[in-house]
């Protein structure tokens, strides 16, 4: 590549986050004449390129592997061909961070949401009952793909009382340690200028369920209509599926937004790091528990326990972090052997425990 048209490649694709970290990357494929592209759109077999010639339609049928964690996605840096009927995508440049999520099916397939991405954006809408815990398991795939979380809380509009918007506020603060809250009203561009300000550095990726507002703040965003958005059904405030694809948009004060289709299920995958980071005050305090492999549930000595009955520690925080440490230990089970084996054991273990426990209780009975 001349350097006049690796100069015009980097001012095309600079908006789409390309840097000279990625055209080293490609430096081994631009001597095969091949084209690099971000990948704005996948759907059936095709996605959308975005290069330094404008969007090309392209086949992903020579990158499509077994492993579904390796498949294109939106974000994917991309080796396209120049040229042919049809045109193919040639390779995936190595991912920087991936957000995946378990597969609702029995089969426990990891499914890769978005690629690439700096930072991770929950939109958690204030027109409903706030769900704590699914927030947290948000952040848990957050954290463990890599991005930096942040979570927008949508529709603060409605919620015109200073006070109880402050006190949700705070509830979402105390469940996501280490990740700004931000209340925003797309509507009314409240809080907007925060928001942009973040995502204009890098990539970001905007996640949650239908009806959290998220095609609304995409347009806010973007600064055009570019996302479908409906109202939210009257009988029971639910959100109706509006985007149905993965879309990369450029955003015009810098960086690019990936907007997703709301999502019912949010499985973890192999997220024990996320987990960590979302519950960092628990990990902090199991540190100091009398035995390293405490479960927090009897042991004496629990830190955990004792922050718990002095009030430091709100015990729903604590189930919810049990919770997402067992069906993450599920899910890695079942790809790993030798886990599979220990939680057997440890299970084994704590049943017999429990057995001898109500027989002493028995005998104390007696």
């Amino acid at each position: 590549m001349t350097s006049s048209h690796a100069s015009s490649v980097f001012s095309a694709l600079a908006p789409y986050g390309w840097d000279d970290a990625w055209a080293d990357e490609f430096a081994p494929y631009d001597t095969e004449g091949l084209l690099p592209g971000r990948v704005i759109r996948v759907d059936r077999g095709q996605c959308d390129v975005v290069t330094a010639g404008g969007v090309l339609r392209a086949d992903t049928a020579f990158v499509t592997p077994h492993d579904p964690l390796r498949v294109v996605c939106t974000g994917d840096w991309v080796a396209v061909e120049p040229g042919g009927t049809p045109r193919y995508v040639r390779t995936c440049l190595p991912r920087r961070t991936a957000f995946v999520r378990s597969t609702s099916s029995k089969r426990s397939e990891g499914q890769i949401l978005a690629a690439n991405v700096d930072h991770a954006i929950v939109a958690v809408s204030l027109a409903a009952e706030l769900d704590l815990g699914r927030i947290e398991r948000f952040l848990a795939l957050a954290w463990e793909s890599g991005a930096q979380p942040l979570v927008v809380l949508t529709k603060a509009d409605l919620v015109p009382d200073p006070v109880t918007r402050a006190h949700l506020v705070q509830d979402v603060e105390l469940s996501a340690p280490g990740v700004t809250v931000l209340p925003v009203s797309a509507l009314h561009g409240d809080g907007l200028d925060l928001l942009v300000t973040t995502v204009s550095g890098g990539t970001s990726v905007l996640l949650g369920q239908s009806g959290a507002g998220k095609s609304t703040l995409a347009n806010a965003l973007v600064g055009a209509d570019v996302m479908d958005v409906q109202a939210t059904r009257d009988a029971d405030g639910k959100g109706r599926h509006t985007t149905t694809t993965r879309n990369l948009l450029a955003l015009p004060g810098g960086g690019v937004l990936i907007d997703t289709p709301g999502l019912r299920g949010v499985g973890l995958w192999d997220a024990e790091t996320g987990v960590g980071q979302v519950f960092s005050e628990i990990e902090e305090l199991a540190r100091r528990c009398r035995f390293h492999d405490c479960a927090h549930e009897a042991e004496p000595g629990c830190a955990v326990l004792a922050a718990i009955e002095s009030g430091a520690l709100a015990e729903r925080r604590l189930d919810s972090y049990r919770k997402l440490v067992r069906e993450n230990q599920r899910i890695v089970a079942k790809t790993d052997a030798r886990l599979r084996a220990e939680l057997r054991k440890d299970w084994k273990r704590r049943g017999a425990e429990g057995k001898a426990a109500m027989e002493a209780k028995r005998g104390r009975r007696r």
